[in-house]
């Protein structure tokens, strides 16, 4: 092993808006099929949301559904799925594998049942800090899983989750672990965490004539995110440790920070974190086939991306492809990046750049990029994908898959 090692994609597992299948997940979205619709909450405007379909405490009895929280029920079941397609079995060494996942608020649900009760004179659910708590679900992946090496929670707003996989990658790399489950969970779909999106005034109304398409990003019309709650891990394993064929290979990340505002994107730090990414990959702007963007639809937002892409991209520009899948499934904050990452190895794996849904005419400050709207492109010729998430305080990471 020497730090230069390939990483290698052993399995993957979600639970998305899209499906509990990754393959089931890409097969809705290549259609064009999303998984938003309209959400009510008692005070509130309606919402336009992705929320996670079906049962998610699959192995847990009773009791310990009852201080599991959705949050770490939906991280354990996207963990099992990933062991599985990985075809994990008992650990060789449990010490020896390292869990690492993102997140952005942690059990969301939780803490505002809990303050809901306080300032209702209800008495405080006694659980509330341990299924609150932010690194609740790695805790209960840990126990569930048998992960007895590093155990660690990202907390980077909406890179949370490509911050995970990233360090996930560097602890094989430098012989730590032996085997890195690595990913991210976010359940912000709670009456005070809503209150608070819609008080930052970032959150698209439901379109009345096609709540499926209210998030529209780099389009002229966009009007702002639309949250999504979900899951999704992967199973990182070095070249030489690999059983099967790998999904892809996990050629290289970055992490950078803008430094400049807390909620502002700038193309600084974007520009410097593509860079970073492409070198660590020992790729050049042109290797690159497909970039699955931040892509969030808000109206300061795209637009720097753009521009940063175009920026580092250069004369190669126009021939990136580039969509955004949060279109689809909304913006999942802390778990965006890894369900994002998931479909840019499936892109890969078929040879097909899946579509930003909902676009009709593009923000002309978006153009000068390949854009892939309302249908998916073949792309026979993509060997190599790029997975941008851009956080709320700056840190920006990139992660980059070529294919197996």
């Amino acid at each position: 092993m020497t730090p230069a090692a390939r990483i290698g994609v052993a399995g993957i597992g979600i639970a998305s808006p899209l499906g509990d299948d990754l393959d089931a997940a890409w097969a809705r979205l290549v259609e064009g099929r999303g998984g938003v619709d309209r959400m009510a909450f008692d005070g509130l405007p309606d919402i336009a949301a992705a929320q996670v379909q079906g049962e998610l405490a699959h192995g847990l009895t009773r009791l310990q559904q009852v201080g599991t929280e959705r949050v770490s029920q939906m991280a354990l079941a996207a963990v099992r799925k990933a062991l599985a397609d990985a075809r994990v079995g008992a650990w060789a060494d449990p010490e020896r594998v390292g869990l690492y996942l993102g997140t952005g608020m942690g059990g969301a649900a939780t803490m505002d049942a809990g303050f809901a009760a306080l300032y209702s004179g209800a008495r405080v659910p006694p659980l509330t800090v341990p299924a609150g708590m932010v690194n609740g679900a790695s805790a209960v992946v840990a126990i569930h899983a048998d992960i007895r090496g590093p155990v660690l929670t990202y907390a980077v707003a909406c890179a949370s989750s490509s911050a995970a996989i990233a360090e996930a990658a560097h602890a094989l790399r430098r012989g730590e672990i032996d085997v890195a489950v690595c990913g991210g969970v976010e359940a912000p779909l709670a009456r005070g965490t809503v209150a608070a999106w819609q008080a930052l005034r970032t959150l698209a109304p439901p379109d009345a004539a096609d709540v499926a398409h209210t998030c529209r990003p780099f389009a002229a019309n966009r009007t702002g995110l639309v949250l999504g709650e979900g899951a999704a891990f992967f199973v990182l394993r070095r070249e030489e440790d690999l059983v099967d064929a790998p999904r892809a290979w996990f050629s290289g990340s970055a992490v950078r920070c803008d430094a400049l505002h807390l909620t502002n994107p700038q193309a600084r730090g974007q520009v410097a974190t593509l860079k970073a990414a492409l070198r660590a990959s020992g790729l050049e702007p042109a290797d690159v086939g497909y970039c699955n963007a931040h892509g969030t639809a808000t109206l300061a937002g795209d637009p720097v991306e753009c521009e940063a892409l175009r920026e580092v991209w250069g004369e190669h520009a126009s021939g990136l492809r580039v969509s955004s899948t949060k279109a689809a499934h909304g913006h999942l904050l802390g778990a965006g990046g890894a369900l994002e990452a998931a479909l840019t190895v499936a892109a890969l794996q078929a040879g097909v750049v899946p579509p930003t849904l909902g676009v009709a005419t593009l923000d002309a400050r978006c153009a000068g990029l390949a854009h892939v709207l309302g249908e998916a492109r073949r792309a026979p010729d993509l060997r190599h994908a790029i997975s941008n998430s851009f956080a709320f305080g700056g840190t920006n990471v990139a992660l980059v898959f070529s294919r197996a």
